[in-house]
């Protein structure tokens, strides 16, 4: 049986599949994740934002990140929910991520 934090580390994983189109960044590395919370019984929370409310992806998100969620093995129920606060700001993003959009010159 895993570990609350083996099955959390799978889920940032499955979640890295998982790119903004209009970007090209995956949503973790992008910084829209805000939390991934796992209960006793393995139920998963996802807690996520959008770069902006007015997000052209912003229907199909969530259910993208829950289909991901969901294939990781060991998982449960999953549940997604959207915020705006605090909202995304560029300084969420990782390093790799910046420096793939050009923010930073070099790590």
């Amino acid at each position: 049986m895993k570990t609350k934090e083996e099955l959390k580390q799978e889920i940032i994983e499955a979640l890295k599949t998982v790119y903004d189109p209009e970007i090209a960044i995956n949503v973790y590395d992008l910084g829209l994740i805000y939390g991934v919370d796992i209960d006793d019984d393995n139920n998963i929370v996802v807690t996520m934002t959008l770069t902006t409310p007015n997000c052209p992806v912003a229907e199909t998100f969530p259910i993208e990140i829950e289909t991901r969620v969901r294939e990781v093995e060991g998982t449960k129920d999953v549940i997604v929910e959207v915020v705006f606060e605090p909202p995304w700001t560029q300084d969420l993003m990782s390093d790799d991520a910046k420096l793939e959009l050009g923010f930073i010159l070099d790590l």
